[in-house]
């Protein structure tokens, strides 16, 4: 969803899956945060992020853009997908906010990664795909309270992933998108074009 009048159509095709059709998984995402933060139900009191990014009225236009009932629906996404080794979130296991691309230091990567155990992130925010692998590493911590600094406590991760999945409408008539072959552990990257009437709008 986002600042279009097309996102209540978005909501109601994935919400409505035609006869044969996988039903959709989906996670909060940014967007989606920022609509329960309009309506008092987010982590924040107040939508900062988006009137930083988009101006004063994008809070208007987003609010215009989805419905009350769609807002009910948003609320019960998850944060993320866990299945076997693999972590399915929009941003990382952080925040939906927080955004991993090739650039993101392999201290923050492996931080991300050992947050949820998992060995496979696959990710979105960014918009971008790309695969990041770390051969392994650690993360050591250490916890000052009023009594005095803790012992040092450190973790270890073996080798693990990053794979940032795509998007769709980044770039008109463009999505890319990931393949994930759970039986090898191989990671394929497709690129579609596609043009007006395609997609939800083609229902």
């Amino acid at each position: 969803i986002g600042l279009t009048p097309e996102s209540e159509s978005v909501v109601q095709r994935i919400r409505n899956p035609k006869p044969g059709e996988l039903p959709p998984q989906v996670c909060t995402g940014w967007w989606e945060e920022q609509c329960l933060i309009l309506y008092g139900l987010g982590t924040t009191g107040e939508p900062n992020q988006l009137i930083k990014k988009y101006g004063a009225d994008a809070v208007q236009s987003l609010w215009n853009s989805v419905s009350r009932k769609s807002i009910e629906w948003i609320r019960t996404l998850d944060f993320g997908f866990f299945e076997l080794d693999c972590l399915l979130i929009h941003g990382s296991s952080l925040s939906v906010d927080d955004k991993l691309t090739p650039q993101t230091p392999p201290w923050q990567m492996c931080d991300r990664l050992m947050r949820m155990g998992a060995n496979n992130l696959f990710c979105g925010r960014a918009g971008l795909a790309f695969e990041y692998e770390l051969q392994g590493g650690s993360v050591s911590s250490t916890v000052t309270t009023l009594e005095g600094e803790q012992q040092a406590r450190t973790a270890t991760a073996s080798p693990r992933r990053v794979i940032g999945v795509g998007n769709v409408g980044r770039e008109p008539g463009k999505a890319t998108y990931t393949l994930y072959s759970p039986d090898t552990n191989r990671v394929e990257f497709r690129t579609v074009r596609y043009g007006v009437g395609k997609g939800f709008q083609a229902y």
